[in-house]
């Protein structure tokens, strides 16, 4: 396993750089240096002294990619894109664009992200797997179908309904909950048990469908007809036998997101102003703020690949016949 976890270590170097490379090229397409100093200092009208000054201080005066007056290596090592993405790889994020510093940011910005996306993500499982396990249980009669139907309605609606429709029911209209912001300590649990109970709704339709279609899969094979003639019954056999071999296509959506889940939710923290990691993103993107954006692609790369590896080792744990060579 050891020897795995290495050779899978030395895939993300390349894998990292190419999509360091491609956030860079992207967003300089869209925009220049220039264009960046305009922005953040605030003026319609801009000396051309100022911006030159503005791109010295914040590291954008040089090439982007290749510096023909350098000699040697500081053909690529002086330029934008190795300044500014080679420290990545060690974590030193840098500074956003008014000076802060953006591994500070996400480490405060961290916990409210969490506070949301893992009570939504527990919840939502727990739901999810035993709404599916009932449609199987009632396979080809009504209520299967009358859930089906409901999965596919509940698909067809706009995460922003659900948004806007919650805070004009639950906050306006009941007051049960304040319609956005956020508070440390106990108090957070007002402010985010509205978005919580959006995100579980938002995404039973689609997850319940998937995990039905799973169960079923495994329902019709030779192992559950055998558990059914020694006279087991449907309950111990959907929750011992169909939901233990089900756990590989399981893991396979579930392990992966759980790293993504430090990265927040970019429009349920900006509809309901949740200082977390996903509103961070999307401000930097208004902002132009290239420093905080090429941080959040990278770590948001980087948590995906760690995803996939625990997804690859969580086989292993579910099937002994799964190794990792």
């Amino acid at each position: 396993m050891i020897a795995y976890l290495i050779r899978r270590i030395l895939y993300a170097i390349p894998i990292l750089i190419g999509v360091n490379l491609l956030t860079f090229s992207l967003f300089f397409v869209v925009n220049t240096a220039d264009d960046m100093a305009r922005m953040q200092l605030g003026m319609k009208r801009v000396t051309p002294e100022a911006i030159e000054k503005w791109k010295q201080q914040h590291g954008y005066d040089k090439p982007l990619l290749f510096n023909a007056s350098a000699e040697g290596a500081k053909k690529i090592s002086d330029t934008i894109f190795f300044q500014k993405s080679a420290r990545m790889f060690v974590f030193d994020f840098g500074s956003s664009n008014d000076g802060r510093n953006v591994a500070r940011e996400i480490q405060t910005r961290m916990m409210p992200s969490l506070a949301i996306a893992l009570p939504t993500f527990l919840i939502g499982l727990l739901i999810y797997i035993t709404f599916a396990l009932l449609m199987t249980l009632f396979r080809a009669t009504a209520l299967d179908m009358l859930g089906v139907s409901l999965c596919v309605l509940l698909m067809s609606i706009s995460g922003l309904f659900y948004i806007i429709g919650g805070q004009f029911v639950a906050s306006k209209l009941w007051h049960w909950v304040p319609i956005s912001g956020y508070a440390g300590g106990i108090d957070s649990i007002k402010f985010v048990l509205l978005p919580v109970l959006i995100g579980v709704m938002g995404s039973v339709g689609a997850s319940s469908r998937w995990y039905r279609t799973i169960f079923l899969e495994e329902i019709g094979k030779d192992y559950v007809r055998t558990a059914r003639a020694k006279g087991l019954s449907e309950l111990r056999v959907l929750f011992r036998h169909v939901l233990k071999n089900a756990m590989i296509p399981i893991l396979t959506g579930v392990v992966v997101v759980i790293p993504l889940l430090f990265m927040g939710s970019l429009l349920t923290e900006s509809f309901f102003g949740i200082p977390g990691l996903g509103s961070y993103t999307i401000d930097a993107i208004n902002a132009q703020d290239f420093g905080v954006v090429r941080a959040m692609v990278f770590l948001g790369s980087m948590l995906y690949i760690t995803g996939l590896v625990l997804t690859d080792i969580s086989y292993t744990i579910v099937d002994p016949r799964v190794r990792l060579q």
